[in-house]
């Protein structure tokens, strides 16, 4: 469904009429270059330059300003000073201009008066209905179209050439060196896009009109931060609905905006874990380095069939090789099974010194038998084991006897094996690499990097199984509870309560405010009993002596119950006590840790690890945005290192992993209902029980948002 937005941006991204403001016909200056690439690269739309001091540019009649113009224009790019932006944009007629690019730099990167005249910039663009990309931006490029505005150099160096990829960047610099690297690549573009400032348009925006773009097949996005989460998750969520995988490279990897508050989630939660979160959750793929962001983009546009699962089939003329692969394959999550056993004795029949198993050694045998590549891939492929085939050809690939060879097979794999992605390794010279390619294979010199970039398209299968949660989190589910007042503090019984209206299963509870009621509860009990301190100014009860398990009988509950005043009242003598949490004593189980971290820009964030005390030192968790449902809470679980433990290990039952997903979706739900209420919610730990029996929390620190706490009383 096409949007206002998406119209608005169709208008300024495919113009039909383009004014250039501050147009120069004086080589080397920012106003000459957008006119001089759209002549040079065959624009057929109207290019009309806007300067007072000049009749003709480049062959064209001028105006001196917008309100000039005869008729509408799509788009007027400013290449005019800071100063002067605003009011040359002023100029024009309200519905007259359908967008702008600001290439001028001087606004908010600059400090204080920047951020007036953007503002300013803004309000008229505001005023008139017109979008703004930039500022402080190189502009953007339809390739298919032959829309070239920019100042960028790079176009007038050699034009990449048309195709799927739509290329968006916040770093004008990188952009332009993404684009020489797509030209270098052979990669073809549909849109090249950098968005400067954002003061209206943003990535998120341009990812989500790509997503809905007709030639665009795969989004390739460089990002340095985001001020609006919703708006990037909407986006996301447009480019999986359409198919349209997202490689984006995110820098900034640390910890540095996480604020290490009473909760393990706030110390565990960086900034950086959110976006691996968001990432992860909406299938989009993170690329850690410039190589594996081209290596992706590459794979996913030249591939029109992609791995729909992690089985890789290696088959190689270098035992050596082969063995270095099959450690990549591993690292990258792919699975290597062997051939049926029929195949591998024909294999042996026909090369009796081949290694008939998966890596598959045909020896350099290739070389005087070339019918051998084909029939060992037909009979590998034959009943359907294999997801991808990766291939090492050493280099085999520059001889021109074996070339016929190696391209029949990439042109009868892609007959015999449509659903069989290939990959081929090996030194093909520049015009045989791009025949390949062409015929639907990937090339690659290095082996282990074809590896890498199979195992991270195939992750694409599980993601987009896993990444089926609500495109705009106002659609989710509502919580199970609403609590209408907060309190300014939680102690731990208050905590659990709300968690049980949250659908959370807790353990029956008793607040003792003195040690016959504690005594009273354990004796309604039908086994061991704990007893906790119960306080708002103490989050870690075991720290200060506050905890005591496996009572049994009144002297036992007596004796623990004093104790545990006693040792707190040492520990911290001004801590408020309301009593001591009299509960019975868990069943074995897997302690997990659960909580919610409110991030600035994404909201409520939830954790899921293995709890107890080495949770800080393993910081083995994985992430996610709240609202999201119990499939993927199920991925999120099966995220963690320490997953074998919960699927059971050295003789332990399974857990209730199930139960364990009920209580996070349920958690994330709650989180986001009350995401202006909590800064922070943890549970630890909540007790994994065996298989069928569920998932019970054991202890809760619920922290509050201090402006929204309204006294001491709290009601649902």
């Amino acid at each position: 469904m096409t949007t206002p937005s998406d119209a608005s941006l169709s208008r300024l991204f495919n113009p039909g009429s383009i004014a250039v403001v501050g147009a120069s016909a004086t080589a080397g200056k920012i106003g000459a270059m957008p006119v001089s690439l759209l002549r040079q690269h065959g624009y057929d739309g109207r290019i009309l330059p806007i300067n007072p001091r000049a009749d003709v540019i480049q062959g064209l009649p001028a105006a001196p300003d917008l309100s000039a113009l005869d008729g509408d224009v799509d788009l007027v790019i400013l290449a005019v000073p800071a100063a002067h932006a605003a009011q040359a944009l002023e100029r024009a007629r309200p519905g007259q201009v359908g967008g702008a690019v600001v290439f001028t730099s001087g606004f908010s990167e600059t400090g204080a008066s920047g951020v007036h005249m953007q503002e300013q910039l803004c309000a008229i663009a505001r005023e008139r209905g017109i979008r703004l990309l930039g500022p402080n931006c190189l502009g953007f490029m339809n390739v298919r179209r032959n829309v070239y505005a920019t100042f960028s150099p790079a176009p007038a160096n050699g034009a990449v050439a048309a195709g799927g990829i739509g290329m968006v960047s916040q770093s004008g610099a990188f952009g332009a060196y993404a684009y020489c690297m797509a030209r270098d690549r052979g990669l073809g573009l549909s849109h090249w896009i950098s968005t400067g400032n954002e003061a209206d348009i943003d990535v998120a925006d341009c990812i989500e009109w790509l997503a809905r773009d007709a030639d665009t097949r795969v989004i390739m996005a460089y990002m340095e931060g985001c001020r609006d989460g919703a708006k990037l998750r909407r986006a996301l969520a447009a480019a999986r609905d359409a198919g349209k995988p997202v490689v984006v490279t995110k820098i900034g990897r640390t910890q540095a905006g996480a604020q290490a508050a009473a909760s393990h989630t706030a110390a565990l939660a960086g900034d950086d874990a959110v976006y691996d979160a968001l990432f992860r959750q909406y299938g989009a793929l993170r690329a850690r380095t410039i190589e594996e962001f081209f290596n992706l983009g590459y794979a996913l546009d030249t591939w029109k069939q992609r791995p729909q699962g992690k089985r890789l089939g290696i088959f190689t003329i270098s035992g050596g090789v082969g063995a270095l692969m099959a450690d990549d394959a591993e690292d990258a999550g792919l699975s290597l099974p062997e051939p049926d056993a029929l195949a591998q004795a024909r294999l042996l029949e026909r090369v009796p010194f081949a290694g008939p198993r998966n890596p598959i050694d045909v020896t350099g045998q290739v070389v005087s038998e070339p019918g051998l590549l084909l029939a060992t891939a037909d009979d590998m492929l034959a009943d359907g084991r294999y997801d991808a085939l990766a291939v090492f050809l050493a280099a085999a690939g520059s001889s021109d006897t074996l070339w016929p060879t190696f391209e029949t097979f990439a042109r009868e794999m892609r007959s015999h094996h449509p659903n069989v992605p290939l990959a081929i390794c090996a030194l093909f010279p520049p015009d045989r690499r791009r025949e390949l390619e062409r015929l639907g294979t990937l090339v690659f010199v290095d082996p282990s990097a074809a590896i890498r970039t199979i195992g991270a398209v195939a992750n694409l299968a599980d993601k987009n199984v896993a990444g089926q949660t609500a495109a705009d989190p106002s659609d989710a589910a509502p919580a199970a509870t609403s609590i209408t007042k907060i309190f300014d503090t939680y102690n731990e019984v208050q905590a659990m309560e709300v968690l049980r209206l949250a659908g959370i299963p807790v353990p029956d509870c008793t607040l003792a405010t003195d040690a016959d009621t504690a005594v009273a509860a354990a004796a309604r009990a039908s086994g061991p009993v704990v007893l906790k301190v119960v306080s708002p100014d103490i989050l870690h009860k075991s720290d200060v002596g506050g905890v005591k398990l496996n009572l049994h009988g009144e002297d036992a509950v007596r004796r623990g119950h004093a104790a545990i005043l006693d040792s707190v009242r040492s520990h911290c003598p001004d801590a408020r006590i309301d009593g001591v949490l009299v509960a019975p004593m868990a069943p074995k189980g897997v302690e997990c840790i659960v909580g919610v971290h409110g991030d600035p820009v994404f909201g409520p964030v939830v954790m899921f690890g293995l709890g107890g005390v080495f949770v800080e030192v393993l910081k083995d968790v994985s992430f996610r945005l709240a609202p999201f449902d119990r499939t993927q809470a199920m991925a999120m679980i099966r995220e963690i290192k320490g997953y074998a433990l919960l699927q059971g290990a050295r003789g332990t039952p399974p857990c209730d992993i199930g139960a364990l997903a009920d209580a996070l979706a349920a958690l994330s739900q709650f989180a986001h209902a009350h995401r202006d209420d909590f800064s922070s919610i943890e549970i630890n730990p909540l007790l994994a029980l065996p298989e069928g029996q569920g998932a019970l929390a054991l202890d809760a620190v619920l922290i509050p948002n201090a402006a929204r706490a309204c006294g001491r009383s709290a009601s649902s």
